[in-house]
């Protein structure tokens, strides 16, 4: 697979575009006025790979607490504004790395004017973030609903507003629920316009089904070379956008980061707890950034040979279990000891 190429931005120290890899982004659900908790779930979701955090900004008093913020983290931060075009000016004197805005529906061309003027000064991107849910009402009425090509024209009225200002720091999003419009919309785009693409499927669902949306969604156009940096959304703890986000870049090999779990899906050979074994190694090693195979297998007719790339792992038998390494078979344990010791290979790795 090769990424399309796209014209770079900087959101802080952060490369989007050209030749940087998919960056993974998240977005705090704290009340942003609350600086202390949004700071501390930041802190949460850096832990588990977010490299790009985006906060609401609904009025003045969450703006305002913005600097705190900044202050307190080690991610670029990103500012979400609606309507308000003082809010988006507040944001960057605050010094926030990137805005999510649209320029069309901040007020009008002497309001943007201003706003770019600010974000030149800081050389602050803006993030076109289209949604299928706000789709202005001319474009509905003209396209007769929702379409991709209703998608794509507001995308590209908004990103003529800041050309029009001679401003290219600038990202695009095309979000909708419906993977297949989705879908339609990011490839035409990607057709006329060189901006770097934020890939994500919108209010995707709750962290099951959603994990699968959003898999299907991003994981197709990744496949296909678009996408510059990911947002999955789901309803839950963020910690668990930025944990699916690293997996979906993992199995389509774009980024390595943290472990790779492989487990058999159990059978009749089964003889230990495998299912609650692999559960707790995969909370367990949640926070491991370094990219490692750890296998989980069910038995040892299979295991070690299925696994072999696995840099470490177990596989389970009647009451006891192996411990292996590439394949290898080291040790054999009880399977009450199964899970400490595979967690001692991995700490040695």
């Amino acid at each position: 697979m090769r990424k399309k190429q796209t014209r770079p931005v900087m959101v802080g120290t952060v490369k989007i575009g050209g030749d940087a890899p998919v960056i993974v982004q998240s977005m705090t659900n704290t009340d942003t006025r609350n600086a202390a908790a949004t700071i501390a779930q930041i802190e949460e979701l850096t832990q588990v790979g977010c490299e790009v955090v985006r906060v609401a900004v609904p009025d003045r008093e969450a703006a305002e607490a913005l600097t705190e913020i900044k202050r307190g983290i080690t991610v670029p931060l990103i500012a979400d504004i609606h309507f308000d075009y003082r809010l988006a000016l507040a944001a960057l004197a605050a010094g926030v790395d990137g805005l999510r805005i649209n320029p069309g529906n901040i007020g009008g061309t002497a309001k943007v004017r201003e706003v770019v003027a600010a974000a030149r000064e800081r050389r602050v991107p803006i993030r076109i973030g289209v949604n299928a849910g706000s789709l202005e009402k001319d474009l509905l009425r003209k396209y007769g609903g929702v379409t991709a090509e209703a998608l794509v024209e507001s995308a590209l009225n908004h990103i003529h507003i800041l050309e029009e200002l001679n401003y290219p720091e600038i990202k695009v999003s095309l979000k909708a629920s419906n993977i297949p419009l989705m879908l339609e919309a990011y490839r035409k785009l990607t057709d006329v316009v060189d901006y770097p693409m934020h890939v994500g499927v919108t209010e995707a669902g709750t962290v099951k089904g959603g994990t699968i949306k959003s898999a299907v969604g991003i994981g197709a156009l990744l496949a296909e070379g678009i996408g510059d940096t990911v947002r999955v959304s789901l309803t839950g703890h963020p910690r668990h956008e930025v944990m699916v986000a690293w997996e979906i870049l993992k199995a389509l090999n774009l980024r390595q980061r943290g472990v790779e779990l492989i487990s058999c899906p159990t059978c009749g050979r089964t003889q230990i707890n495998l299912i609650k074994i692999a559960e707790e190694v995969e909370e367990r090693l949640a926070k491991v950034a370094k990219p490692i195979k750890v296998a989980v297998m069910g038995c040892a007719v299979n295991g070690p040979g299925e696994a072999r790339e696995a840099d470490v792992g177990i596989a389970g038998g009647k009451g006891v279990g192996l411990i292996f390494r590439k394949g290898e078979i080291i040790r054999q344990v009880p399977e009450d000891k199964l899970l400490e010791e595979l967690l001692k290979e991995v700490e040695k790795l």
